[in-house]
């Protein structure tokens, strides 16, 4: 049994995921999700964790169990049924996780031509449509954000998730009705243009 985690941010306006290169067979040389084995007295939910460590550096964080993969031959040594977990984090989590390490590295998360291991693609596409599918009820989307941010800042983290442009007053009037956001009434400094308000979080982290 092994756990696999999709762990997603945006970065220059695109979804990206963490992915590692892998040092030994199978699929050396070849880019994997992080995950590992679990160990013998792991729960799931630990082994998640310690992989989230491990390889973001991240003791705590937001993660949900996305899917059991079991099919017989997606391991070439032997059965292995992997339990996918996804996750969102701000940019910022991410890019010190691939500074630190020459074998990790930000991977487009749609649209990649780049070959990945077992059946880690399959894993990613479904992880992105499942976040894609949670935008309209849950505020997940504000995992990907600094504490304050704008209106225009949430706005590019729905498109970038989406994979398009959204129209911008229906967009900021349906965030704005869902309660999951507040005004703070500061606003941006040193803009060329009129300094926008600072939003945060109205909901707490568990209603992702």
């Amino acid at each position: 049994m092994t756990v696999d985690l999709v762990l997603m941010t945006v970065v220059e306006g695109r979804l990206s995921v963490l992915v590692q290169r892998r040092a030994q067979p199978p699929f050396a040389g070849s880019l994997a999700l992080p995950g590992s084995f679990v160990g013998p007295g792991e729960t799931l939910e630990q082994a998640a964790r310690r992989v989230l460590m491990e390889k973001a550096g991240m003791v705590e964080g937001w993660l949900e169990q996305l899917y059991t993969f079991g099919d017989p031959g997606r391991d070439p040594r032997m059965r292995v049924i992997s339990v996918a977990y996804f996750a969102l984090m701000p940019a910022a989590c991410l890019t010190d996780a691939v500074a630190k390490r020459e074998d990790l590295l930000l991977a487009p998360a749609a649209g990649s031509q780049a070959p990945l291991a077992f059946d880690h693609a399959a894993i990613i596409e479904l992880a992105v449509e499942r976040l894609r599918g949670k935008l309209d009820y849950a505020p997940v989307a504000l995992a990907l954000l600094p504490e304050l941010f704008t209106l225009r800042d949430l706005q590019e983290v729905h498109e970038a998730i989406i994979g398009k442009a959204v129209n911008k007053p229906a967009f900021r009037r349906r965030l704005l009705d869902t309660g999951w956001i507040e005004g703070t009434g500061q606003r941006e400094a040193q803009t060329a243009f009129r300094p926008a308000e600072f939003y945060r979080r109205a909901v707490p982290d568990s209603s992702l």
